[in-house]
């Protein structure tokens, strides 16, 4: 490959890297092409670029980059494609589905500015809420008393009324 071309490779990297807040490092070792055709479908859906990569162009635009991704650089090693996402935890619920297949893997992964590394940190990747998911709890919480405030002063009304309705079918 030519030096202009890894050139290249490198800036579009790094540019991924910034348009991007969240990206997975995945070892994608052993996959055939129907099971990579159907990754790729997946991640498409998901709204998830999925780009296989050479780990020294990418060491080369972890280098460049303004963020401190060292820790990082023991995963690259082997086939890797990197998983970019707008949320967080949606590459780790869809691997997660593929985890009983063994492949791909986790090697490691940036999301909400933490750097997690190694295919044991898939569960705490997918626990992650998004931002939508946080808003809406947010909104659930903030519904709650009020409900429950709404709710005591409906159930009070029913009971006056029904003590009024006595009263005023008694006779006198």
């Amino acid at each position: 490959m030519k030096k202009e071309i890894k050139d290249t490779i490198i800036v579009e990297l790094g540019e991924m890297l910034k348009e991007y807040p969240h990206f997975y490092l995945v070892d994608v070792t052993g996959l055939n092409a129907e099971k990579t055709s159907k990754l790729r479908r997946n991640c498409f859906k998901n709204e998830i670029k999925m780009v296989v990569v050479k780990n020294k162009l990418l060491h080369k635009a972890f280098e460049a980059s303004d963020i401190d991704f060292s820790e990082m650089y023991s995963a690259l090693k082997g086939n890797t494609a990197v998983m970019f996402c707008n949320t967080a935890n949606l590459p780790a619920k869809m691997l997660k589905d593929y985890t009983k297949e063994g492949i791909p893997c986790l090697k490691a992964a940036y999301a909400e500015e933490g750097i997690f590394v190694g295919a044991d940190k898939l569960e705490e990747l997918a626990a992650i809420k998004s931002k939508n998911e946080l808003i809406a709890d947010i909104v659930a919480l903030l519904q709650s008393p009020a409900k429950n405030v709404i709710s005591a002063l409906q159930s009070g009304a029913n009971t006056i009324h029904g003590v009024l309705k006595t009263l005023g079918e008694r006779p006198e």
